[in-house]
């Protein structure tokens, strides 16, 4: 038999891919003597080319699964099942989908672990393959966001993240064709070590780093944020149809507007307020509160549910929007656009004179909107100065929600929720993608007025549930631990203001500090450090209660569109009422508790992505003004140096120990202090600082600053050793020196 040809090779080994040795190819060919090197020169270049891949003594296919592979365990979708990634499957084709079935013996796997898996060919509604473990290979990989420089051979890449100071090492083969200042996405492909630098695969090529909208573009894929939906996603969400009034009330004759930012993506509120008119209730008013019935058209186990789940919530950056749900349900079928019917879930409360909630009542309706209309367009108009659109609504549909909102705020200053006052910064971007302007919004009654109306739903949402005993998410803050607060007190008497102690903490003390420092050099100082001293929210199936909100029963009910814990809700409350078959499944009763952790988590993540892409815009947005001299305040203080808060931006920018001064500088952590050795400067949180911009980073978003003057004065540089190393104290000593300082400083500010 002659030598085969390339293409009668790749034909055997597709069809035997468990016996592709090149011993095995040269007995099904027929091929001896001098033809065994010829066969091996062919199956090189083969592989050379990309069309075969040798593993150990083997060939296959590079088109095809091999029935043993290493595979990567994915997060678990929205059905709770987990799939898997192979990661070494060749060719352009789509990759199949493969579901990892678990036997009780195997151990626990997370996300990004790495398995020897056997390979199952079965063709199910949602997978191509079955992945059976054979034996784990290895932990989740370390992921690397960042910038390739291309070498001789491969290349490197300097990473994006701030705190990261090493960077990982290409091979050619591992390049994937990346070119030089490419931004990329790559994962950890062996040992760190001690000694060299790490090595690293690229695995997604993300293009131009400088790009306006690689900004947001980092983030997501930092952060891992989902922003593509599957086709069977997309075809689901296309194949809606509006609600029809079967099974509905009829809301359609009760006054309701959506008042909105005036660049919102989804209108998921609508809000209506009347007097009472039972006489039981004198100078009480009726609110009606109503929200888009998400549960209609993402029902529990579809396609759609899955994937929000999955999702968690909407990622907000200031060129996009990561949605939740595909557009033809955020942006149309389940957005209250004026003048059109929409499915809703909606409460009607009453109010007392006092603005205490007396009675609710939830009902399944479609509804109308009036207007849709912006904060400053309802503000403008209750100001005396309407439009068009408002005039008509002006005595119908605006005073009475005022009316209203008058109410709650009697009942809201008697409750004593936590008052922060921190105005929302906004970026605002040009047409070419760039920071045109750094600006904080404007915060008008209309916003608390809505923000009161919610939170008064939400209540309302979770007092039902727990009427009708039927299970739910609700949403917890618990109160903040005792280091925390006592850092805060640090904090406040560094500022010349008093957090009481030894004494069950409320909200009140809070708002108590808060009022001592309003309209003071640190207003905004101790309004920051009471938000960081606060736990973060979450979600859980038991009721923990607010303490922010100072509310014992409170969950999330009036966001379906872009988050997944008030559908949740909402279909809770469909269960209760016996108002369709789309309410809260057995399964999403029996994953209650997995689900609360899995939102949780996808909150923070989100919260994370957008916190790291507002500071690389204005990072981007200071660049040109490096060298500058600015004004801020001491926001925080670290053995390793200061933060500062700029003014004007309000970006947060690091001032290292090296640009502080020549001397050692000892860090007290109970007084949040840096103390010079041998000047006795002191750098503590809430002192006014000059200083130069030294360095701006929009990859990463970090800003170095030097200093120039703390509290008006130019700080002493300190001397120097004779070798030139700055002169070090004993810690206990200048301990002792710092705290001597801080009570003189206290006495002073008291006086």
């Amino acid at each position: 038999m002659a030598l085969p040809n390339k293409q009668q090779i790749l034909d055997w080994v597709a069809d035997h891919p468990d016996a592709a040795s090149k011993r095995d190819i040269s007995k099904a060919f027929n091929v001896k003597g001098q033809e065994k090197i010829d066969l091996k020169r062919l199956l090189k270049e083969l592989a050379e080319e990309g069309r075969l891949e040798r593993r150990r003594k083997t060939y296959r296919d590079a088109e095809t699964l091999p029935p043993v592979t290493v595979v990567q365990i994915l997060p678990p979708d929205g059905g709770g099942d987990i799939f898997v990634k192979p990661m070494e499957l060749r060719g352009d084709g789509p990759q199949p989908r493969i579901l990892f079935r678990p036997r009780d013996a195997d151990p626990a796997l997370g996300p990004g672990d790495r398995i020897l898996a056997r390979l199952i060919e079965e063709r199910g509604e949602d997978h191509d393959y079955i992945a059976r473990m054979i034996r784990r290979i290895g932990e989740a990989k370390h992921k690397i966001v960042g910038v390739y420089r291309k070498g001789t051979e491969g290349g490197r890449i300097l990473p994006i993240d701030k705190g990261a100071d090493r960077e990982w090492r290409v091979r050619e083969a591992d390049s994937q064709g990346a070119e030089d200042g490419e931004l990329v996405e790559a994962e950890q492909s062996g040992p760190k070590g001690r000694l060299g630098l790490p090595q690293a695969r690229i695995t997604d090529r993300l293009g131009d780093p400088s790009a306006p909208k690689a900004v947001s573009l980092i983030a997501i894929h930092q952060h891992n944020i989902p922003d593509d939906f599957p086709d069977e996603v997309i075809a689901e969400a296309d194949a809606q149809k509006p609600a029809t009034m079967k099974g509905r009330d009829d809301l359609r004759d009760i006054p309701f507007l959506t008042i909105d930012p005036a660049d919102a993506r989804d209108r998921d509120d609508a809000v209506a307020a009347m007097p009472d008119t039972d006489p039981k209730n004198p100078g009480g008013m009726i609110l009606w509160v109503a929200i888009a019935d998400v549960a209609h058209y993402v029902t529990p186990g579809s396609a759609l549910d899955r994937e929000a789940r999955k999702r968690g919530n909407s990622t907000y950056f200031p060129d996009r929007v990561v949605p939740m749900l595909p557009d033809v349900l955020s942006g149309d079928l389940c957005s209250l656009h004026e003048g059109v019917d929409r499915a809703v879930i909606a409460v009607r409360m009453r109010i007392d004179a006092q603005g205490n909630k007396i009675g609710q009542k939830f009902h399944r309706g479609i509804m109308n909107s009036l207007a849709s209309l912006s904060y400053e367009q309802a503000q403008a108009a209750m100001d005396g100065r309407p439009d068009d659109v408002t005039a008509p609504l002006l005595d119908t549909a605006l005073k009475p929600l005022w009316q209203a909102y008058d109410l709650l705020k009697g009942a809201r200053g008697r409750r004593q929720p936590l008052d922060l006052d921190l105005p929302e910064r906004q970026i605002v971007l040009g047409d070419d993608g760039r920071v045109k302007s750094v600006n904080f919004k404007d915060r008008f009654d209309a916003h608390k007025l809505i923000e009161e109306f919610m939170v008064l739903a939400n209540v309302a949402a979770a007092e039902e549930l727990t009427r009708l005993k039927r299970p739910l998410l609700f949403r917890v803050h618990e109160e903040p631990s005792a280091e925390k607060m006592e850092a805060l007190r640090e904090v406040a008497q560094a500022s010349g203001f008093v957090l009481a102690k030894g004494q069950v903490l409320h909200t009140s003390h809070l708002n108590k500090l808060l009022a001592q420092a309003e309209g003071s050099d640190f207003d905004e100082l101790i309004n920051i450090s009471t938000l960081r001293s606060m736990t973060q929210a979450y979600y859980h199936p038991d009721n923990l209660g607010h303490f922010g909100l100072a509310l014992k029963n409170y969950a999330h009910f009036t966001s379906p569109i872009r988050r997944y814990s008030d559908l949740i809700v909402h279909r809770a409350l469909i269960a209760g009422h016996g108002w369709g078959k789309d309410g809260l499944s057995d399964w999403d009763i029996e994953n209650l508790a997995d689900t609360a952790t899995q939102i949780s988590a996808t909150e923070r993540r989100s919260m994370e992505a957008e916190r790291d892409t507002t500071d690389r815009y204005l990072a981007a947005y200071l660049a040109e003004r490096v060298g500058s001299e600015m004004t801020g305040r001491i926001s925080g203080v670290q053995k390793f140096g200061a933060f500062v808060k700029l003014d004007g931006t309000g970006a947060d920018g690091l001032l290292p120990i090296r640009e502080i001064g020549n001397e050692y500088f000892h860090f007290d952590r109970d007084a949040q202090m840096l103390v010079g050795s041998e000047t006795g400067v002191e750098i503590t949180i809430g002192q006014r600082v000059k200083v130069r911009l030294a360095e701006a980073s929009p990859l990463t978003g970090g800003l170095i600053l030097e200093l120039l003057e703390l509290d008006g004065a130019t700080v002493p540089a300190g001397p120097k050793s004779r070798r030139g190393r700055p002169v070090r104290r004993r810690p206990a000593q200048v301990k002792a020196k710092a705290r001597a300082a801080a009570k003189k400083e206290k006495r002073k500010r008291r006086s």
